[in-house]
């Protein structure tokens, strides 16, 4: 026995020996870089292939290949040329590089999909699985996500140096603005290396005013109070996002949801600020991250979701009891209203909003008795959305219905809200965005020709109610820009006499200001950090206007670096577009497009129909029957930056997220000669078959968005425009499409299926064709701050790619 074990014990030294000997022999790590395919090269290509793999900017060439039996012959053709280009760049080989790769090909399985009569048939419906644990699906995904990986491996060094470069431009060590709340100021830093935030506060030192000013700042001589750190909590999870974050009235306890998938769905928790101790006997899971304080410090009102991801439940929650105890104040029925809490500025109210597309009421409880009944404000009426905030003893209501599309203010009595007055009126040349409202000002936030401002109101003393006679015309806030973002910051206590806004432009950075309304004075209190020498007088923003077809001038905002510029159509540009749900697409701030602006590419957004730059009117002019104006919008902008030569179709690039991918994937299939390349990230691009499906997230809600495919002339008008259903034979430009495993609003299978589609309908295989699915995130991509710059770094590559500027410097 005890010969036999030494036997064994000998052969299996030997056999470990032989395995070593041959992972140290030098073929072994070719040949395992190589896939297994050394066997198909003899001797002098094989010294060749060691040169290559010890080459830091040629190895890649050596990467991603498919095993021996899959395109050899492409194989030995690569490094035949390889062998005659030594001395030549190597993007020289890209073409042969690539024939070598192979892109998944999804399997077809017809499904038939009926509709008033109408047949379509989907062969790549089998790529839906809720569950999302499907090993077939998974698999298909990621190899996607590898084949990406494959055809961008030319690009790994550039990756790696946007990413930093992006990352250069970033003060890492950062602190917010603080705002003063009682005797607190409140403020989140961020640290040198770390992806989240930190939340603090601090003190009001002895020198503090009664009353907030603009030249308030934290006082360093009262400790720092750490109330969250989210790096600490974000060590354990790869996915990690705070929600909701509410201290409660007396500054003791504090509650925050977490979302660590990226399927938006929160966990709440409590904390003792005293002590560190969560208050929560268990977590409470699934919430919608939207919670509100009671004034007594003990009763947290939370919303929960329902299986398709609707927020429509409020609870009532007394801290130190079990959650299974918690009482349901409030459930909204309708399948097309979402729900949120929240309370008004005076901190004297409590509100329910509840809201479909068009529609929306709001239910008011006070702050000093959680366990009252809540009471409607105004009855719900179809098509008129409104909310509310109080001051003294009147309500103030902003208020949109058919008769005023664009919003006015009115003022009521708080015992009566029906006895409502006019109080900053309708326009229709002025679409009124919303109202800040403290005890001195009232301010609104409104849009002329899509350009945004604030404009104050000064109100009576005493917090007697207003009338539209003493309130007066309002005194604008001025900007010295042609076209910039706008909005309030946080405003702090009731009585302060500041406002904030924070403002910023294509080529101004994040700029948080201070307006003392009753002196008139102004504070800039931060100018977000732009590191790296940037200097916005190095470039340009310009504010055009394009023909659509049907006569409509539709506004182009746009930037680029001035020294670069060569104005003869040869500029390479990116046009963005959205153009739904009445969002405005605002010219802001991103450092991260520096790294395409210094490169010399400019940056153009396309404020089409469909969104609310231009008021209520141009929203409902791009939705419904209306909504392929939002298509020969962003067409004319492109036709448009084309013949004023700042760039031309071989050098146009677009880009759209969510609902702007379904405006990417339309314009795509409608004027695929128009686009050089494409960036389409988590995109809507199934939509009349989601539309069609009650049993997906958002369906019943967004038919007030879209419409309703059950109706015949609804199907028909989408079935002419979803992207997925109009793929044809056409030579596409390249594409990069972008998709989150969880994403709760658009199902990874929407741009895995229009990908899948693509590739057995392009007429150029040539043209790069990516798909990307982020198997741990959700909606919204990754969570880390630096995590999200090595995602964004991969588009800027690939769009660097497509238009042949891998080498181009800054």
């Amino acid at each position: 026995m005890a010969r036999g074990t030494a036997l064994l014990g000998a052969s299996a030294a030997l056999a470990a020996g032989y395995l070593l000997a041959r992972r140290l022999h030098p073929n072994y790590s070719l040949n395992k870089l190589l896939n297994g395919n050394l066997r198909l090269f003899g001797g002098s290509d094989r010294r060749l292939l060691r040169t290559l793999a010890s080459s830091s900017d040629r190895r890649y060439l050596l990467q991603h290949w498919p095993r021996p039996g899959t395109k050899d012959a492409a194989k030995r053709d690569l490094v035949a040329a390889a062998a005659g280009a030594q001395g030549d760049a190597p993007g020289s080989l890209e073409p042969l590089r690539q024939a070598v790769l192979t892109a998944p090909v999804a399997e077809r399985r017809p499904h038939r999909l009926v509709a008033h009569g109408d047949v379509r048939v989907d062969d790549y419906y089998w790529l839906r699985d809720d569950d999302r644990s499907d090993p077939r699906v998974l698999a298909h995904l990621q190899a996607e996500t590898e084949y990406t990986k494959a055809m961008l491996a030319d690009t790994e060094a550039l990756q790696e140096a946007l990413t930093a470069e992006m990352r250069g431009r970033i003060q890492e060590a950062d602190e917010g603005v603080p705002t003063r709340y009682g005797q607190y100021q409140y403020y989140s830093r961020t640290l040198e290396g770390q992806q989240y935030s930190v939340h603090c506060r601090r003190r009001l030192g002895p020198g503090a005013g009664a009353r907030p000013s603009e030249t308030d700042a934290l006082d360093p001589s009262q400790p720092e109070e750490v109330l969250l750190d989210e790096n600490a909590e974000a060590r354990a999870h790869a996915f990690y996002m705070v929600g909701g974050f509410e201290v409660s009235p007396n500054h003791e306890l504090l509650a925050y949801a977490v979302d660590t998938v990226g399927g938006e769905k929160f966990t709440l928790h409590v904390k003792d600020l005293k002590t560190g101790r969560e208050l929560l006997t268990e977590p409470v899971q699934d919430t919608a991250g939207n919670f509100v304080w009671a004034n007594d410090n003990a009763t947290l009102f939370y919303v929960t979701k329902d299986a398709l991801d609707r927020p429509y439940k409020v609870w009532r929650h007394r801290v130190g009891t079990p959650a299974a105890l918690d009482a349901c104040v409030f459930h909204e029925a309708d399948e097309a209203f979402y729900v949120g809490v929240g309370r008004t500025r005076d901190d004297r109210h409590l509100l329910i909003s509840a809201g479909s597309a068009v529609t929306s009421d709001v239910r008011m409880l006070p702050a000093d008795d959680p366990t009252a009944d809540w009471r409607a404000v105004l009855p719900r009426a179809h098509e008129t959305e409104y909310s509310v905030t109080t001051r003294g003893g009147a309500l103030f209501v902003t208020l949109r219905d058919a008769a005023r599309p664009n919003s006015e203010v009115l003022v009521a009595p708080l015992a009566d809200p029906a006895a409502l007055a006019v109080l900053v009126p309708h326009r229709d040349d002025v679409k009124l965005e919303g109202i800040s409202l403290s005890a001195g000002h009232l301010v609104s936030f409104e849009r002329r020709e899509g350009l945004q401002q604030a404009v104050v109101y000064r109100l009576p003393e005493g917090l007697a109610p207003p009338t539209a006679e003493t309130l007066g015309a309002g005194e604008p806030v001025t900007l010295d820009e042609p076209a910039y973002e706008l909005g309030p910051g946080s405003q702090g206590d009731f009585d302060s006499p500041l406002l904030r806004l924070v403002y910023s432009s294509l080529k101004t950075p994040a700029t948080t200001m201070d307006v003392n309304l009753e002196t008139g004075a102004r504070a800039i209190k931060k100018v977000q950090p732009v590191l790296g020498g940037f200097d916005p007088a190095r470039y340009t923003t310009e504010r055009l206007w394009a023909a659509a077809p049907d006569g409509v001038r539709v506004p182009i905002s746009l930037v680029y670096r001035a020294d670069l510029a060569r104005r003869d159509g040869s500029d390479p540009f990116l046009l963005d577009g959205y153009g739904a749900y009445e969002v405005c697409n605002d010219p802001d701030f991103r450092s991260t497009r520096l790294s395409l602006l210094d490169r010399g590419v400019g940056f153009a957004i396309a404020h089409v129909r469909g969104g609310g730059e231009m008021g209520r009117r141009w929203y409902e002019a791009g939705k419904y029957l209306a909504k392929r104006n939002t298509f020969s919008d962003f067409i004319a902008c492109a036709e448009h930056l084309v013949s004023e030569g700042y760039t031309r179709a071989d050098r146009l690039c677009i880009e759209g997220r969510s609902a702007g991918g379904l405006t990417m994937g339309a314009v795509l299939n409608a004027r695929p000669d128009l686009f050089h390349a494409a960036i389409l990230g988590v995109p809507f691009v199934d939509c009349l078959t989601t539309m069609l499906d009650a049993s997906i997230p958002l369906t019943v809600i967004e038919r007030e968005e879209w419409g309703d495919p059950r109706e015949p002339a609804y199907y028909d008008y989408m079935k002419s425009y979803s992207p997925v259903d109009n793929v044809a034979a056409a030579d596409y430009p390249h594409i990069l499409v972008t998709a989150g495993l969880h994403d709760p609003r658009v199902g990874y299978w929407e741009p895995a299926k229009f990908v899948a589609a693509l590739r057995g309908a392009r007429t150029d295989p040539r043209k790069l064709l990516l798909f990307k699915c982020d198997m741990g995130a959700g909606h919204f991509s990754q969570s880390g701050r630096f995590d999200r710059l090595r995602e964004r770094a991969v588009e800027v590559a690939f769009l660097l790619k497509a238009c042949g500027l891998l080498d181009a410097r800054i």
